[in-house]
């Protein structure tokens, strides 16, 4: 099998591309990426050689260099997006070209290759904030950011694809990734970053932000899953169900690096911030998939990598 992973050069898709070639679950695997600042090849430096993988650099927005990537391809995992909540502040622009126009590209190529299985990478920003309870798939789409509402678009495009032409489609949503290899601008590894360097750790507002966080290796495998099991149409929510303080976690990180709480520095809320975020993960779950990694072991594991490639984390913070 031949699998097109968008987006294979930044922190998820990466670690999506090493499970795969782990396990075997592709002959072949096309990486499209654009390399923004996001991406990079570093992120991909230890495939250096492999015969089974095969880079290319391009925009998902461009129809030519994605027809290119998808022929001959069974599957499409498409990753690629922009993804930062605070930019999308900023300005929506790029997220609306690559989440939008570059989800509807890809879906259009994918269909006219004739792939047997799509599926889009989501998030659970979709549903917007969960004051109580959890939000299982039929629940409604309310985003609050325009990154969010960016990715909510894509999903009902995919879904368009799906009802009007056939497409075999997926749709993953996913709790907050963390792990190795993420861009320092996100919040665990701008905690974990700032605190190596004794920096202050800004903490929006009053920092009672609660969040699920699911380590990147369960989510990558959750999704490969999804490519054997997953039932054409459907979607499906991964998700660890362990939800945790904003401010608590900079805590704990704090005193795993043996650094003072006096690092804390609350700073203005952004605007629209989601109070919390919960999704049940029952259906997937019921394939059999759970996660491996508590978020105890998963953290600590991630502080280890962090601390250890201070020359990764830099050089991606001066491409920012």
């Amino acid at each position: 099998m031949t699998v097109l992973v968008t987006g294979g050069a930044g922190f998820i898709g990466s670690h999506f591309v090493r499970s795969l070639l782990r396990s075997d679950s592709a002959d072949q695997i096309v990486n499209l990426d654009n390399l923004t600042y996001a991406g990079s090849r570093d992120n991909l430096a230890d495939l250096s050689g492999e015969k089974r993988h095969r880079f290319i650099q391009g925009d998902v927005a461009d129809p030519r260099a994605v027809a290119e990537a998808v022929a001959g391809c069974d599957q499409v995992v498409h990753f690629a997006a922009e993804t930062h909540v605070d930019r999308s502040i900023r300005d929506a622009t790029a997220f609306l070209r690559t989440n939008v126009l570059g989800t509807q590209t890809v879906l259009e190529a994918a269909r006219q290759a004739g792939v047997k299985r799509y599926i889009q990478i989501s998030t659970d920003e979709v549903y917007g904030p969960v004051a109580e309870g959890a939000a299982d798939e039929s629940a409604p789409l309310n985003p609050s950011s325009p990154y969010a509402a960016s990715k909510t678009a894509g999903d009902h495009l995919v879904n368009a694809q799906r009802i009007t032409y056939g497409l075999p489609v997926l749709i993953v949503r996913a709790s907050n990734n963390y792990g190795p290899h993420q861009f320092p601008e996100k919040f665990l590894p701008l905690m974990i970053t700032n605190a190596l360097q004794d920096k202050p750790l800004p903490i929006y507002g009053d920092g009672l932000y609660a969040r699920e966080w699911l380590f990147v290796e369960d989510f990558c495998e959750g999704i490969r899953l999804l490519m054997e099991r997953g039932a054409v149409g459907e979607v499906y929510n991964i998700g660890s169900e362990d939800h945790r303080i904003n401010l608590e976690v900079a805590r704990r990180i704090l005193k795993t690096l043996g650094k003072p709480e006096s690092l804390l520095q609350h700073v203005t809320d952004r605007p629209g911030h989601d109070r919390r975020y919960a999704i049940r993960s029952a259906k997937i779950r019921a394939l059999g998939w759970k996660p491996r990694h508590s978020f105890e072991a998963g953290l600590e594991q991630t502080i280890g990598w962090y601390r250890d490639h201070a020359d990764w984390w830099r050089a991606a913070r001066a491409r920012a």
